[in-house]
């Protein structure tokens, strides 16, 4: 059995090769040669909790579960909010091939997921970047989405200003980009033509009264019930993708509660990411209509990016 840090994970596991690795699982999953459970939540004191996220990869021979702890009381700690592992085993005789790292993993594989549907939702002609929240996930969002579009500005918004001065200062060297630090969330919404909420926010922090004509709208942080990070008035004027609909009907407030207040109705959910990348479903229309894709993550994709990572580590082709 291989035991494979974080660091060896970003080693043998590229951004872009995980964006190529993402479009595969996506159709792979639509096309029945992958399948998963719902991941069972698991309530810890105060707001923290852990998920169990189980997948099948039939075609390729291999299952295995992801747990992941998700504990905002870390921040205060200086400590990742996200922690766990991804354990990897053989399906023809169940033997355990690995034990992998998964924060980088998730940190891969949600970003990638995002730069698929940027790159099928965005305008063409996209190219300035807003960020809803400057953590890792934010970080590994600008890295995702400036494989899939030429990037010219980026403008980011969080609660702690001198988080999102570092990240700033940090993305602008790394990446040779413009980066502005905001003020308020409207100011980065009202300027961006993809605009990704990575925040553990509880109460929506984009409205839809800020979005301008031809934004895309990524909503990533708010992977549980607990919390929602787009106000009912932009999920109503998006046409709005998901990663799976199950996850999202299950577990997304930035969809439940729009519904519930009947701002939308149960069919407001235009097509599944794999779908549209399989051409069964159409991607943006107009130059002018919002769309908005809800990633609430999926255990496949972790599943298929330890499968990659273990291979590629194993020599195995």
């Amino acid at each position: 059995m291989l035991v494979i840090g974080k660091e060896e994970v970003r080693e043998l596991l590229s951004m872009k090769e995980c964006i190529e690795l993402m479009k595969g699982t996506l159709m792979d999953l639509n096309e029945g040669k992958a399948s998963m459970s719902l991941r069972s939540m698991n309530k810890l004191a105060g707001d923290d909790f852990y998920l169990l996220m189980p997948a099948y990869l039939n075609e390729k021979g291999y299952f295995g579960v992801k747990l992941i702890t998700i504990l905002p009381s870390n921040h205060a700690k200086n400590l990742p909010s996200h922690q766990g592992v991804v354990l990897l085993f053989s399906a023809e005789d169940g033997q355990e091939k690995a034990t992998i790292d998964c924060i980088s993993i998730t940190a891969l594989r949600t970003a990638s997921v995002t730069a698929v549907a940027t790159d099928l939702l965005a305008r063409k002609d996209a190219n300035k970047l807003g960020f809803l929240g400057a953590g890792v996930q934010a970080r590994n969002h600008v890295e995702s989405l400036m494989l899939v579009r030429d990037v010219e500005e980026i403008r980011v918004w969080d609660l702690h200003k001198e988080a999102a001065e570092k990240f700033a200062e940090e993305m602008s060297e790394k990446h040779n980009v413009k980066v502005i630090v905001c003020n308020n969330a409207e100011e980065v919404v009202s300027n961006s033509d993809v605009v990704t909420t990575v925040t553990l926010a509880k109460e929506p922090v984009l409205k839809g009264e800020w979005l301008k004509p031809g934004t895309h709208i990524n909503a990533i942080g708010a992977s549980a019930k607990a919390y929602r990070e787009i106000d009912s008035d932009a999920v109503a004027q998006a046409r709005l993708y998901v990663d799976k609909k199950e996850s999202c009907t299950g577990e997304s407030s930035d969809y439940l509660v729009p519904l519930s207040e009947g701002k939308i109705s149960d069919d407001h959910i235009v097509a599944e990411i794999g779908d549209v990348l399989l051409g069964k479903a159409g991607a943006r229309e107009t130059d002018t209509e919002i769309t908005m894709f809800e990633g609430m993550g999926l255990a496949v994709e972790d599943i298929a990016s330890a499968t990659y990572i273990y291979q590629k580590a194993a020599g195995i082709k």
